[in-house]
């Protein structure tokens, strides 16, 4: 089995060449256990508030019951979760999931056109979203299929008069909270009220069913559903489990949670995981700000925390974080983009802990290689493909590729999604017929089975730890009066991996690289908007007339006339 599968040498002990998917029926069936064996330890801890695995039990059947009983949805029914890490995710996550729904993860940083796009396209009929982006459904509400929306503060689940307190200041002191009109809008807790009249129906769930449609970006810039069945999310939790199981100790774990959960990262590797563990979620809802993210980590005795490079190397250069007490903690894991060697090497000797980075994507829910949690030092690998994944390496034809030489990354497993949602020939694209996914990304494997990529095939850029398709943002920005044409770019930054530059064409001679980012902040997501603009007078070619990115990438270090962003 090891000669064409030779990761299966360099296992850790005790974790298995293969999972049994149908040992569970279901993500309710799983999450049921844990909240039965757990019952009176921690769940997840947010602004001081601690809900148990009861409580978060009861709160979540609540929910499932007022989705079925007052709002009427049927099983497969698409609900969106629009929530920062906040008490009352988990709540709703679990709820909707139990239901027999289908949730659908949305980035809460969502322009009115982004958010439009992922309503209509899920067919989404309910939305659970914070006060603090509540206006931008309300801009987009008449345009979707959304029949109800249910609102929630940040403080809703703190308890009284904390919780009072907190919606206050952030309404009417910070003025965070924007005006907006929604008729017939629910409240969280009132919704919660009316559920506990009622009882959760038992739903009949199957493994084909699917349990989150989750939103991705694509070679062709529009933003697409992976649908992520129960049978997927099954296989990556009992994948990721049996991983972590050779380092983590049931009952006990306690996990940082500052990458939002609506990011596929957090949602599998944070909650799923470390609740089928009986761990404490630890939610960070303003990463950003690191002086308070490294207050909350010294007022807390942590065993593990994931992230990407920019928020690992952002708490190294946080004042007070190299004096906090690291001696508890087991795991520190990395993914969503490339670990850089010397945030690696300064986590380690700061921390006492390796810096472990994994690889997925969201099409793999998201888990597909790790490397061990004993690993002594960084070793600039994505790691071993995880129990029951096969991954190989793949030529422009399709042939597999010997060990040491560069192709094309493919993954085989039972967390590999169902496809694209209503896109069958984008599915094609990306699943061969045999199950074998392409993920674009160019690899190489050694002969001990570790796996390290080595560039990108897609254009895709990654801005910490979130895809931006430059289609896309040629898309918004060549929609703009006064540009001929437009090429979007990666380029190295340090802060965030990546960042975006657009290379325009003018039509317009007074046109500035100012307006065009004024523009830009007003149709995409912080992350999306170019950090730099150059002007030329045009684009790099090939001979059908199609743009050359890379070549615009090669020389983007050398190029003279750059904006940097305010």
């Amino acid at each position: 089995m090891s000669a064409d599968r030779p990761w299966l040498q360099s296992y850790p002990k005790g974790v298995p060449a293969t999972i049994d998917v149908n040992q569970y029926t279901s993500i309710p069936a799983i999450l049921q256990g844990a909240l039965d064996r757990f019952a009176d330890r921690p769940a997840f801890e947010n602004l001081g508030k601690v809900l148990t695995y009861r409580e978060i039990d009861t709160l979540s059947a609540s929910f499932g019951a007022y989705l079925i009983h007052d709002l009427k949805l049927k099983k497969g029914d698409r609900v969106a979760i629009m929530l920062p890490n906040v008490l009352q995710y988990p709540i709703a996550l679990f709820g909707a999931l139990r239901a027999g729904l289908t949730v659908v993860n949305t980035n809460p940083m969502y322009t009115a056109r982004e958010l439009k796009h992922q309503l209509v396209d899920s067919g989404a009929s309910a939305i659970l979203v914070l006060d603090n982006f509540a206006k931008v459904v309300s801009d987009v509400l008449p345009d979707t299929p959304v029949r109800y929306v249910i609102t929630t503060g940040i403080g809703d689940m703190l308890g009284f008069p904390k919780g009072a307190i907190v919606n206050f200041m952030l309404r009417h002191v910070k003025k965070v909270v924007p005006d907006y009109r929604i008729a017939h809008a629910v409240r969280f807790r009132d919704a919660l009220a009316r559920g506990a009249k009622n009882t959760l129906p038992p739903v009949d769930i199957r493994h084909e069913d699917i349990a989150f449609l989750q939103y991705t970006g694509g070679t062709t810039g529009v933003a697409k559903g992976a649908m992520l069945t129960h049978a997927n999310l099954i296989a990556n939790m009992q994948q990721a489990g049996a991983w972590l199981g050779t380092g983590l100790a049931l009952g006990e774990e306690s996990i940082i949670t500052a990458l939002p959960l609506y990011h596929i990262f957090a949602l599998t590797a944070n909650c799923l995981v470390f609740v089928n563990i009986g761990g404490l979620n630890h939610l960070i809802t303003n990463p950003r700000d690191m002086p308070g993210f490294v207050k909350a980590l010294s007022e807390r005795r942590f065993t593990a925390i994931t992230g990407v490079n920019t928020l690992f190397n952002g708490l190294l250069n946080t004042p007070g974080f190299d004096k906090l007490d690291f001696s508890p903690l087991k795991m520190s894991l990395g993914g969503g983009m490339a670990v850089q060697r010397a945030v690696a090497e300064r986590w380690k000797k700061v921390t006492g802990s390796t810096l472990v980075e994994a690889y997925g994507l969201t099409e793999t829910s998201p888990a597909a290689c790790m490397n061990p949690l004993d690993l002594a030092e960084y070793n600039g690998s994505i790691g071993l493909p995880i129990s029951s994944t096969e991954c190989c390496v793949m030529d422009e034809e399709f042939r597999q590729l010997p060990q040491g030489e560069v192709g094309e990354l493919c993954v085989r497993g039972p967390q590999v999604m169902a496809g694209y949602w209503q896109r069958p020939e984008e599915t094609a694209k990306v699943i061969t017929a045999d199950g074998w996914l392409h993920t674009g990304d160019m690899a190489k494997m050694d002969a001990s089975g570790f796996f390290y990529i080595v560039d990108r095939k897609k254009d895709m850029i990654l801005v910490s730890g979130f895809n931006v398709y430059p289609n896309e943002i040629e898309d918004v920005v060549a929609q703009m009066p006064g540009i001929l044409e437009v090429a979007a770019v990666g380029v190295p930054d340090d802060k965030s991996g990546e960042a975006v530059k657009i290379v325009v064409v003018k039509k317009d001679p007074s046109l500035t690289a100012e307006a065009i980012k004024a523009y830009c902040r007003q149709e995409l997501t912080g992350y999306k908007q170019p950090r730099y603009v150059e002007f030329r007078s045009e684009l790099p070619k090939s001979n059908v007339g199609k743009i050359l990115r890379r070549e615009l990438r090669d020389s983007a270090t050398a190029a003279k006339v750059e904006t940097a962003a305010h």
